[in-house]
């Protein structure tokens, strides 16, 4: 059962936390999570109980209720050309029972698919028609985590050319070897945008770790307006 990071809730509940209603959305951060036939159940259960708790780590939510404003986050699992299917719809977390909620959608989720190969050029371009559904924020970044390479389908340049992905950071998790084969390719071929980085997982066991690193630098987006000359 894909529950146990549940357990922190206990811990974080002890903190009251700002509501952010009245205020600008700064980030759409959308999630795409590689459930293609290269991730067995074992590692599909690393990525969801590694997610659930790096949203509710403490330094994830100083992220999500210390910055200007709140975030709209969505989540979607993605394998082969016409296999996207969303996982969490997008959600405005201005309170932390609205962080809460999403981290149990995701902890009682039954995989989509398991069998399907690794298009990950589909998966950026059905982004696009995500972000076209999310809530009006200052800014739009993808995150897209996996652990392969695109082998069926249009490469994720012919996604960014051919889909309205220009104003979108495009951020990479890249789960490999200690090769770097697939974060090179993530650095050279999935990633975009001004400040578009990527974070390498060695392998699943190390999901949790890197995505909250990653959470925490995709949530310190600021407002230029805010800060100083």
């Amino acid at each position: 059962m894909i529950r146990p990071a549940l357990t922190t809730l206990a811990v974080v509940a002890a903190t009251a936390l700002p509501t952010h209603a009245q205020e600008q959305c700064r980030l759409a951060l959308l999630l795409a999570m590689d459930v293609s036939a290269s991730v067995d159940e074992a590692e599909y259960a690393l990525q969801i109980n590694g997610l659930v708790s790096a949203l509710l780590s403490p330094e994830v939510q100083n992220g999500f209720f210390n910055g200007p404003g709140p975030v709209a986050l969505g989540i979607y699992e993605w394998s082969g050309r016409f296999q996207q299917d969303i996982l969490v719809d997008w959600t405005l977390i201005e309170t932390q029972e609205d962080l809460v909620g999403v981290t149990e959608q995701i902890a009682a989720a039954t995989r989509s698919h398991a069998d399907f190969p690794t298009a990950l050029g589909y998966a950026i371009g059905y982004a696009a028609e995500r972000f076209a559904e999310a809530p009006p924020c200052l800014f739009q970044t993808l995150d897209i985590s996996g652990d392969g390479q695109n082998n069926d389908g249009f490469p994720p340049a012919a996604a960014y050319e051919h889909f309205p992905l220009d104003n979108i950071t495009v951020n990479g998790l890249a789960i490999g070897g200690a090769s770097r084969e697939i974060e090179l390719y993530y650095e050279q071929e999935v990633i975009r945008g001004p400040g578009a980085f990527v974070e390498h997982a060695i392998n699943h066991e190390h999901f949790e770790e890197v995505m909250r690193r990653k959470l925490e630098r995709e949530l310190r987006v600021m407002i230029l307006g805010e800060l100083e000359p």
